[in-house]
């Protein structure tokens, strides 16, 4: 899919998942580290990519569900987002991640939630970017705030 590009984001990794990964106007300067699960280190107040992503994933997937809320006339209050960005084996034998997005929208009915998040799925540019490519799970709640 070719987009007009109207913003490019930059940042730069060194020293792999056990590094630092910082943005071209240092807003992001990060140290990275393999969680223990993973056979890593673990290092305290580091973060991993998966983190990273699930942070992208979550706040874009928040914007794409207000433009849904908006086309279809319904005033959004208390939303959150979570994304559990999981990583294992694939079946090919590499690797591979997987995302379960909980979507909380209070002060709607439950079916109007998931038609919101199912819409917020086919906006969301990092929805359109992984489709057909990771296992995405969606899980809409209506749990006050």
């Amino acid at each position: 899919m070719k987009i007009e590009k109207i913003f490019t984001a930059q940042a730069k990794a060194k020293g792999g998942r056990d590094g630092q990964v910082t943005s071209d106007d240092q807003v992001l300067n990060l140290a990275l580290s393999t969680p223990k699960a993973m056979g890593g280190p673990g290092k305290a107040g580091a973060t991993n990519p998966e983190q990273l992503f699930a942070a992208g994933y979550a706040a874009c997937f928040e914007g794409a569900l207000g433009v849904a809320a908006r086309q279809a006339g319904v005033k959004l209050e208390g939303v959150t987002v979570e994304a559990f960005i999981g990583f294992g084996k694939a079946e090919d034998g590499g690797y591979g991640i997987s995302a379960d997005l909980h979507v909380n929208i209070p002060g709607v009915e439950q079916a109007q939630a998931q038609q919101l998040v199912e819409a917020a799925h086919g906006i969301c540019p990092y929805s359109r970017a992984t489709k057909g490519n990771i296992e995405v799970t969606l899980q809409a709640t209506t749990n006050p705030a």
